[in-house]
């Protein structure tokens, strides 16, 4: 898939733009999510609602049917998708860490986020090379989910490159998160007109602006979005909501001293900005390797743990 998406991203997207359908494949109800033109030829972005993978489809025999949003939702409410876009709905109230913040595994673990907002610094590679070194025995490649905005992959083309070298190796398998495109932030503002809040924002550049800049740099868009700062509002998520992503809060921002727990999705900044997470986090894995050598503490997939707790599984 990585190849795919790579000679994508070498030749020009365009017209890309929301749009919803029905899409037949290898005997499965696909969902599409987006349609653009790229060497002249039309391509789908599309999910599977049941596993919430994403992948790109070209047009071809199999005709799409259009839909609505509210159709869409309707057609497949029965799946993990959308049952998870009504669960962030119902949990839009807060102005922060709305959205889906626990996962529900079948063993102790974690689901590890890691957000890469824009930073002059380098790439916390430790993270990674740890993980790899904890988990090397017992679960290869190593899932994690990087919540990444446009500005980051504007300035860290060699990070970038670096990661995807590890997914290219196996060693770690990455959903990739949309995280907005600038993530402006104020550190004056309240909260209520800070981050994604601000007077004037562009969600449409937000959001497809940087799934578009995924693409580019030969990156899967994922159905997830994480807020700047984790703030929101109701008008807000619903906005998100209608590009067909799902919002992913976290119950356990390491560096704000919340405690990892079974089941948590773990918060933590990659990005160079926040040490304090970043050791935490270090000190978590070490604290948890006879536990990972026994089994009993894994790492989740971020599309697993969803469709676990909204699947009846």
């Amino acid at each position: 898939m990585l190849f795919v998406i790579s000679c994508l991203g070498q030749q020009g997207i365009k017209n890309y733009k929301r749009f919803y359908g029905l899409l037949r494949d290898q005997n499965k109800d696909l969902l599409v999510l987006r349609k653009f033109e790229q060497g002249g030829r039309t391509q789908y972005l599309v999910t599977d609602p049941q596993e919430l993978e994403t992948r790109i489809l070209p047009a071809g025999t199999e005709a799409v049917k259009p839909l609505t949003w509210a159709q869409a939702m309707d057609t497949f409410k029965e799946t993990p998708y959308v049952k998870a876009m009504e669960a962030a709905q119902v949990k839009e109230t807060p102005l922060q860490d709305a959205g889906i913040i626990h996962g529900f595994p079948k063993e102790k673990g974690i689901t590890l986020t890691i957000d890469l907002c824009p930073s002059h610094k380098p790439l916390d590679r430790i993270i990674f090379t740890s993980l790899m070194k904890v988990f090397q025995r017992t679960e290869k490649p190593v899932p994690l989910a990087l919540s990444i905005t446009g500005r980051w992959m504007l300035t860290h083309n060699d990070d970038l490159d670096w990661l995807k070298n590890l997914v290219k190796s196996g060693d770690i398998s990455i959903t990739w998160v949309n995280h907005s495109y600038n993530h402006r932030v104020s550190p004056t503002a309240p909260l209520k007109v800070n981050f994604l809040l601000e007077p004037g924002t562009d969600m449409n550049f937000e959001v497809m602006g940087t799934e578009l800049a995924m693409l580019q740099h030969g990156i899967m868009p994922s159905v997830f979005f994480r807020f700047p700062g984790l703030v929101s509002d109701p008008k807000l998520i619903s906005k998100v909501l209608s590009y067909g992503l799902i919002p992913v809060g976290s119950d356990a921002w390491l560096a704000k001293g919340q405690t990892a727990n079974s089941g948590s999705i773990v918060l933590i900044h990659g990005n160079g900005n926040e040490p304090v997470g970043v050791n935490d986090f270090i000190k978590l894995l070490q604290s948890e390797q006879k536990s990972v050598k026994d089994k009993q503490w894994m790492m989740y997939d971020l599309r697993e743990s969803v469709e676990d707790e909204f699947g009846g599984k």
